[in-house]
């Protein structure tokens, strides 16, 4: 199968790692995602980047079960809050989205600032990894000391990436909103959903209106590469939402096509983002695929732990309702990992589970099954995999530089032990 392949340990001295990174990436780049349809497991090969047949050798990762911290002599045992480390960048960019909404209608206007407004812009996740990653990519330019992060930075480029990350965040929040339409949401953020406020036609015009101003702001950066990138992204979200509305049980239940859809509805935005601030930075192909590979990881990691939590977590916790996926007929890891253990249940599912009864016996089976806790730990061994992309980045003593690695690094567990 797929995800049973054995792993073996890869070296962490710099030159061999990111050759031998490198080499996997050359070859994952060839498989990138097309605007093509492809069969389950092709799908998830190339979600996952690597073929079936291909051999990971040597190159590959083990101990998934530990976090891989960056070394560094100055800063290896801080205790780092990523978020912290951009604060003042993240109220600067709050400030900056709401501007960017404004519209000339009202409604719309109130519409569109909706999951913008202050104590509900979310956790901002997306903004802190590229603004984190900015840094972790960019070199100082000699200048003269400063205590700030972004202050030896070129500002113009840093203003260029900042871009990227309110792009990214409007590009997040428009797909919000028209999935809450799809799946007749009635909360979001611990608020009512602005479907549920103030109807769904509103709601897909305020998302509408939200994309149509990523683009402005995209095309502002003029960097037809960039663009591209992101574009892809939207078409991605697109494509993954309708491949979740499948009805095929071979697909549905199916542990590859699962794989490939996570990677559209939520892995290839923030891959792709990465991808655009190392462009914006002029990085070399190595380090842009780099880039990417810890965005797609960490973007994996990051669905499977939701898909957890829709079991595990309460409707206070996730600010949204609990058991949303398996009350509207979506099978996720838990319940395939469920299904290998308990092939009976796959009838359950392939029923729809449109009725009370059947879901109570689809948890019924998860409960007895190990769905929750293979699922987490094949959390583990993407948020392991961002983290061995961040330590394959070129050497840089640079502390800035070091410190927001090391916060990358530790994003990655956050992600994976988080509540909600």
């Amino acid at each position: 199968m797929l995800f049973s392949r054995g792993f073996s340990r890869i070296s962490r001295t710099g030159s061999s790692r990111g050759r031998c990174l490198f080499s996997i990436l050359r070859e994952q780049h060839q498989l990138a995602p097309s605007n093509h349809f492809h069969s389950p497991r092709d799908s998830s090969e190339m979600a996952l980047g690597c073929r079936e047949n291909y051999s990971w050798g040597s190159c590959a990762f083990n101990g998934f079960g530990r976090q891989i911290h960056y070394q560094s002599s100055s800063i290896v045992e801080e205790q780092l809050d990523p978020f912290s480390l951009v604060e003042n960048e993240l109220s600067m960019l709050a400030n900056r989205l709401r501007s960017m909404v404004v519209a000339e209608v009202p409604k719309l206007a109130s519409a569109a600032e909706y999951l913008f407004k202050m104590g509900v812009e979310g956790k901002r996740f997306r903004p802190t990894v590229l603004l984190l990653l900015a840094t972790a990519l960019n070199v100082r330019i000699p200048g003269p000391a400063s205590d700030g992060v972004i202050d030896s930075l070129p500002m113009e480029l840093r203003k260029r990436q900042q871009r990227i990350a309110e792009i990214t965040e409007m590009i997040h929040v428009a797909s919000l909103l028209h999935d809450d339409v799809l799946d007749d949401a009635d909360t979001r953020r611990g608020i009512g959903s602005l479907n549920f406020v103030m109807g769904n036609k509103i709601a897909v015009l305020a998302g509408d209106f939200l994309l149509s101003r990523a683009c402005g702001a995209l095309a502002s950066l003029k960097n037809t590469e960039v663009v591209s990138l992101l574009a892809t992204a939207v078409e991605h979200l697109v494509t993954g939402e309708t491949m979740q509305m499948t009805t095929a049980s071979e697909q549905r239940c199916s542990m590859e096509y699962y794989m490939q859809k996570t990677y559209y509805k939520t892995a290839s935005l923030i891959s792709n983002s990465c991808k655009a601030v190392a462009v914006l930075a002029g990085q070399t192909t190595e380090v842009s695929m780099l880039a990417y590979e810890y965005g797609k990881n960490l973007g994996l990691a990051y669905q499977l732990i939701d898909d957890v939590l829709d079991f595990t977590g309460t409707s206070t916790t996730l600010g949204k309702g609990s058991l949303s996926d398996i009350r509207h007929g979506i099978i996720t890891a838990p319940l395939l990992y469920a299904m290998e253990e308990f092939p009976q249940l796959h009838a359950v599912c392939d029923r729809g589970l449109k009725n009370s009864a059947d879901v109570d016996l689809a948890l019924g089976y998860l409960g007895k099954s190990h769905g929750i806790q293979r699922s987490r730990e094949l959390a583990a061994k993407h948020a392991n995999l961002a983290s061995a992309a961040i330590d394959s980045l070129p050497e840089n003593d640079d502390e800035d530089v070091q410190r927001s690695r090391r916060a990358l690094v530790d994003l990655t567990q956050i992600v994976i032990t988080r509540s909600k």
